[in-house]
C-alpha cells in the first residue's frame, strides 16, 4: 500500500509520453466509489486518496467523476480530444481490491508478516481500435513521417528508370525508411496524384536525368517540391524530421 502512490505517478508519467507523442490533448478524471462497490470504506479512502495524492504530485489539473469508479477500486482516466474536442477513454489506472482478495495474493512485509497485495490495473492507450480510430481522425489520415506505413514512395517517370528507382529504395531501406515503388505503366501525374490520396509523407520522382545524377527530385505532403536531392541529403532530412517526431 505504501508504494501505490509512486506506482501511479510512474504510470502518469508514461500515460503523459504516449499522449504527447502521439499529439494529444488530454483531461484527466478521478473517478471515485461507485453505489455499489466491494471492500471496506476505509481501504477505498486509502487508495482514493493515494490516487489524490499522485495526481497532486503529477501537477496536472484533473475534475472528481464522482461514483465513476468501477466495483472493484477507484481509478484514474485519461480522455484524448479528437479533432472536434470530443474526450475519448484513453489510458486508464485502476486500483483493484477483488483479485488479491479472490486469489489470496500476499506479501511478506518487512515485520515479517504476509500482507494483501495492492493490484494496479494500467493501459496506456485504451482500446486499441478505439485508439486507432481516434488517431487517424485526429491527424485526418495524414500521419505524421514516425507513424506513416509508407514514409516514402518512389515514382519512376518511365521503365527506363524503374532499376535506378529500385536502388533507391534498396538504399533507403537500408537506412530503416518504410519505402516502396510505384512500377505501375501510368503516367508520372496518376502517380503523384494517388500518392497524394494515399497521404504519404515523401514523394521521390526519379527520370533520366536524375538517375544519371544519382539524384532525386523530393516532393513532401503539405510542402512541396523541396528539390533535387542525393539520398544522403535526403536521409539527413528523414532523421531529422524523425527526432522532432513532427
Amino acid at each position: 500500500p505504501e508504494q501505490l502512490r509512486e506506482e501511479v505517478i510512474g504510470v502518469l508519467d508514461l500515460s503523459d509520453f504516449m499522449m504527447k507523442s502521439f499529439g494529444f490533448k488530454y483531461k484527466i478524471f478521478l473517478a471515485t466509489r461507485p453505489e455499489k462497490y466491494i471492500g471496506t470504506d476505509e481501504v477505498w479512502e486509502r487508495a482514493t486518496g493515494s490516487l489524490k495524492d499522485a495526481l497532486k504530485e503529477f501537477g496536472r489539473e484533473y475534475e472528481v467523476d464522482v461514483g465513476g469508479g468501477v466495483y472493484y477500486g477507484p481509478k484514474i482516466d485519461i480522455k484524448m480530444e479528437d479533432a472536434l474536442e470530443r474526450l475519448w477513454q484513453g489510458p486508464t489506472i485502476q486500483v483493484d481490491f477483488n483479485l488479491p482478495e479472490r486469489f489470496d495474493v500476499n506479501y511478506v512485509a518487512s515485520d515479517g508478516k504476509e500482507k494483501r497485495v495492492v493490484m494496479v490495473h494500467r493501459t496506456v492507450l485504451g482500446s486499441m481500435e478505439r485508439f486507432l480510430g481516434v488517431l487517424l481522425e485526429h491527424y485526418g489520415g495524414l500521419l505524421p513521417l514516425w507513424l506513416a506505413p509508407v514514409q516514402v514512395i518512389v515514382l519512376p517517370v518511365k521503365s527506363e528508370q524503374k532499376d535506378y528507382a529500385q536502388e533507391v529504395k534498396t538504399e533507403l531501406s537500408e537506412r530503416g525508411f518504410r519505402v516502396q515503388v510505384d512500377e505501375r505503366n501510368e503516367s508520372l501525374p496518376a502517380k503523384v496524384r494517388d500518392a497524394e490520396l494515399e497521404k504519404i509523407p515523401y514523394m521521390l520522382i526519379v527520370g533520366e536525368r536524375e538517375k544519371e545524377e544519382k539524384v532525386v527530385s523530393v516532393r513532401a505532403k503539405g510542402k512541396g517540391q523541396i528539390g533535387r536531392l542525393r539520398l544522403e541529403e535526403l536521409g539527413e532530412i528523414l532523421l531529422e524530421e524523425l527526432k522532432r517526431r513532427g
